[in-house]
């Protein structure tokens, strides 16, 4: 699950695409990360507050403008059982006022139990507080995943059944990481990742009535069953594995989410830690590289007459809708022909039907995927997938914060093998190169090589080609057109205006 902004990413006006070409071949299996558009996650990837609430999908920025990986801030919490931790993580998360925050539980890593164990769980039996109860060896790995920015899927445990369940929750990591639970600070591993250390110190009563309470009314226990697992397992556990680890604690927070003090100092420190990290990107990039000669990898459709012709009429303010669709498809066309050309290819020879042996070429990539950043991108898939026979299409969703103006990922949906494939990464414009540098991160962590990835685009600004090949110097990028200019919102200059919005007739209207 992804850590995103206080709004909602702002949604697609117009219904998903119908005409997107998919390959005759048999049904695949896809890396699907869902947004919180999604129905069914939609109640589990949001934390409520009295002042905000605070959506936990979507993906930030992870790297700098060199395209290196920006460590997120990591707070570790740990506290007895019920002694509010999960509050207080909820409390720092509300107090912090920043977009993209992941929160993890120890809870997911609870060990498959055997036919035994079941047993032994369903007679309050089998003590859940010991150290040997958790899966440190996949929790470790987790985290460490988070940290590197990576996608994980976390298990979903089930406190009814004592079961994991099949499904999964998909996380990635974020600005900020909290990792709670009640063994946070036993594993030497888990611990050495964790930048702050906080322990919740609650009153043991107070524990125990708020046990009692959840596991009657939440897990269908009942109240001998509840006790006699405190006073056998959890109480034990507490004074021989959790309260020692105090020792580990950077902070100690009595009294939990009550203590506004304790929040407060805490929430000042990360924002500190934050600051000297830095998470903007969009704005540094627009101003980097001014004047430095094209790279190498920027590869640019020759002038001829016909691409300033077509380009006139899709710079023109005045191109009516249909003409603006018509001669964009034109230009489309052209550069995913372009584009493909620069593939590896083979010599081979055929024979003609008139009997005669000719000597020409083939492409030596059999596994191409087209992947395309939504929405503008979506516009190229057609064109792809009519000079590529049977391609297989993916599909990234990159949208603008309009609070930060940085690039958020909200969505994904990419073969399961993308990274065996010559990928062919397709949007519209690239101003910046933000977004497509966020696009090509996702492509790496998928296990794409660099040099395996062109980035396609109808028109892009001199800033964004440089900033894609100072940060992944293998990748190949194609373009019709250079602009050099780029205003105060990041739009190309002289540009072609919004052309998502001018391609799905989504332009506002002059009264509003």
């Amino acid at each position: 699950m992804y850590g995103v902004p206080q709004s909602p990413p702002p949604h697609s006006p117009r219904p998903p695409s119908t005409g997107s070409q998919k390959s005759p071949r048999s049904r695949r299996q896809r890396t699907t990360s869902l947004s919180q558009s999604t129905k069914k996650t939609c109640s589990e990837s949001i934390l409520r507050s009295h002042t905000r609430t605070i959506y936990t999908a979507g993906r930030p920025p992870w790297y700098d403008s060199t395209g290196q990986q920006v460590e997120p801030f990591v707070i570790g919490i740990c506290g007895g059982s019920a002694s509010g931790k999960t509050t207080v993580a909820e409390k720092i998360i509300e107090s912090l006022d920043v977009p993209w925050v992941t929160l993890l539980s120890m809870d997911s890593f609870y060990k498959v139990l055997n036919e035994k164990q079941h047993d032994l769980a369903a007679k309050n039996e089998y003590n859940f507080d010991h150290p040997d109860a958790f899966d440190f060896e996949l929790l470790a790995e987790t985290l460490q995943k988070l940290k590197e920015g990576k996608k994980v899927e976390v298990p979903i445990y089930n406190f009814v059944t004592h079961s994991r369940e099949n499904r999964t929750k998909t996380m990635y990591g974020a600005n900020v990481i909290i990792f709670e639970g009640i063994l946070t600070f036993y594993n030497a591993e888990v611990t050495k990742m964790l930048d702050m250390k906080l322990f919740v110190d609650t009153d043991a009563d107070v524990r125990l009535a708020r046990r009692l309470r959840r596991d009657i009314s939440q897990r269908g226990r009942d109240l001998d069953g509840v006790l006699k697992q405190y006073c056998n397992m959890v109480k034990p556990a507490f004074l021989h594995y959790i309260a020692p680890s105090m020792v580990h604690a950077d902070i100690i927070v009595p009294r939990g989410g009550d203590n506004t003090v304790a929040i407060e100092l805490i929430v000042h420190h990360v924002h500190t830690q934050l600051l000297k990290r830095g998470f903007k990107l969009r704005e540094k990039l627009a101003h980097s590289y001014i004047g430095q000669p094209l790279p190498d990898s920027m590869h640019l459709l020759p002038s001829t007459p016909q691409i300033c012709g077509l380009h006139t009429l899709i710079r023109n303010k005045d191109t009516p809708r249909d003409e603006f669709i018509f001669y964009s498809k034109r230009l489309i066309r052209l550069v995913i022909e372009y584009a493909l050309s620069l593939l590896p290819f083979k010599e081979v020879v055929v024979e003609t039907p008139q009997g005669v042996i000719y000597e020409g070429k083939r492409c030596a990539s059999e596994k191409i995927c087209g992947v395309s950043i939504l929405r503008a991108g979506e516009t190229m898939e057609q064109a792809v997938c009519d000079v590529c026979k049977d391609i297989r299409i993916g599909k990234i969703l990159i949208q603008t914060n309009f609070d930060t103006g940085e690039p958020e990922l909200y969505y994904l949906r990419l073969p399961k093998d993308i990274k065996d494939y010559k990928v062919v990464l397709m949007d519209a414009t690239v101003a910046t190169g933000a977004a497509a540098m966020m696009a090509i991160r996702v492509l790496l962590d998928h296990e794409v090589l660099e040099q395996n990835i062109l980035v396609v685009s109808l028109l892009m600004a001199e800033s964004g080609v440089h900033s894609i090949a100072y940060a992944f110097p293998k990748v190949q990028i194609v373009t019709s057109a250079l602009d050099k200019e780029i205003n105060e919102k990041f739009y190309v200059l002289p540009g072609i205006g919004n052309f998502g919005d001018r391609y799905f007739g989504t332009e506002p209207s002059d009264e509003c």
